[in-house]
């Protein structure tokens, strides 16, 4: 029987790490009017922590919605929820969002701080730069153009590290264009050293920027094998610009649904699309790429995603976690060999799904690791690449 020890599973420093989305939004991680056994609830999502805690996941992704749409009609506040949930486990690590412009850097730091020693530094953030404009105006915030809302989450993430690691008798000092601060002091200061880990994500050369400038980690949205490795060397690149060529990982979005054979795992997501909220699934694809249109070189997130890619919000069908469970760990252990550090999996029924990838993939990840597999881009993607390439029309 395969090893589910988490303890055992998770003790190679080298190993890829797994983390989950966090329902915490009505509607589940698909805008499909598809059944499914998932719930937005502070009990249901207790459970799925506390079994994906113990299946072996390291990471729990928390939403942020300030307001109703595209299929989700309700919304919990992320870092309470992340609170609630990291005071209902003991290991694993939440990332709560967090959203420039209705959040300030000085409460979000004071915040994380308080509840990285609250659990013991169980807590890290992920600055989401905004890309609903109608979410913004609702509630009285500015909408800016999209280099300026990464622009400022750049300043943001400056900021949320300088006060974390200011110097206790000096404070904080900084003038930017977005925000200002004068000799502000922290205590106390988180237990994480240097700080919590910060995300941060996007397709643009903005959100690449502010990957190699000042993120700990970057989030990849579901794409092909060139556009992968496209991305990453781009942003390693920026990185070693910027004397931080070691520093940046990366993390790639993935909705899985494993079943005995690959025919019926297709047959799933077919039914998941064929079922697709279509008046909701286009009123997102028209915010989504009238955002990601707007950049430069019109390669922000989901420029190029067509209506079956939006039924998963972060492009997740594209990663093709889609088949049986040998399938499925084959193709993390490819992107692993691309660069890839940590995968974030969605599922259609958390209620059991969470689990049985914990019992059923993780641990032949992790045999296919032992075996030094996932170390060789070339041999990983001569035996599993095809999958991933670009289809000729």
């Amino acid at each position: 029987m395969a090893n589910t020890d988490p303890s055992q599973l998770n003790s190679d420093p080298d190993r890829l790490r797994f983390a989950y989305w966090v329902p915490n939004v009505s509607g589940g991680l698909v805008i499909s009017k598809i059944p499914q056994r998932t719930s937005w609830d502070l009990p249901s999502n207790l459970r799925y922590a506390r079994a994906a805690e113990s299946a072996g996941f390291e990471y729990a992704l928390t939403q942020i919605r300030f307001t109703a749409s595209y299929g989700a009609s309700h919304q919990h506040e992320s870092v309470s929820f992340s609170q609630a949930l990291l005071h209902g486990t003991s290991k694993l690590k939440v990332i709560a969002a967090i959203l420039p412009g209705p959040w300030n850097p000085a409460v979000v730091a004071k915040q994380i701080a308080s509840i990285d020693n609250y659990t013991e530094g169980r807590v890290a953030v992920n600055i989401v730069s905004g890309w609903f404009k109608g979410e913004f105006t609702a509630i009285g915030e500015w909408w800016l153009d999209h280099a300026e809302r990464y622009r400022r989450s750049n300043e943001f993430m400056q900021c949320l590290r300088g006060i974390w690691t200011a110097d206790p008798e000096e404070g904080f000092t900084f003038a930017g264009d977005f925000y200002r601060f004068r000799g502000y002091k922290l205590s106390p200061k988180p237990v994480q050293q240097p700080h919590p880990e910060i995300f941060q994500g996007g397709n643009s050369d903005d959100a690449r920027r502010n990957g190699a400038e000042v993120a700990d980690w970057y989030f990849m949205n579901g794409n092909d094998l060139e556009g992968f490795r496209a991305q990453i060397e781009d942003v390693k690149a920026r990185a070693r610009a910027v004397g931080r060529g070691e520093h940046v990982r990366f993390a790639v979005n993935g909705f899985v649904i494993v079943r005995e054979t690959e025919e019926e795992a297709v047959r799933v997501l077919q039914e998941i699309q064929g079922k697709a909220d279509a008046e909701a699934v286009n009123a997102f694809a028209g915010e989504v790429k009238n955002a990601g249109a707007s950049t430069a070189n019109k390669t922000g997130m989901w420029a190029t995603s067509t209506f079956n890619d939006l039924v998963q919000y972060n492009d997740g069908f594209k990663t093709k976690l889609i088949g049986t469970k040998e399938q499925v760990a084959e193709r993390i252990v490819l992107l692993k060999s691309l660069g890839v550090n940590l995968v974030l999996t969605a599922f259609l029924h958390y209620e059991e799904e969470v689990e049985q990838f914990g019992r059923d993939v993780l641990p032949l990840v992790r045999k296919l690791e032992a075996e030094d597999r996932g170390k060789d881009a070339a041999y990983e993607i001569e035996q599993t690449g095809d999958v991933y390439r670009k289809k000729s029309s």
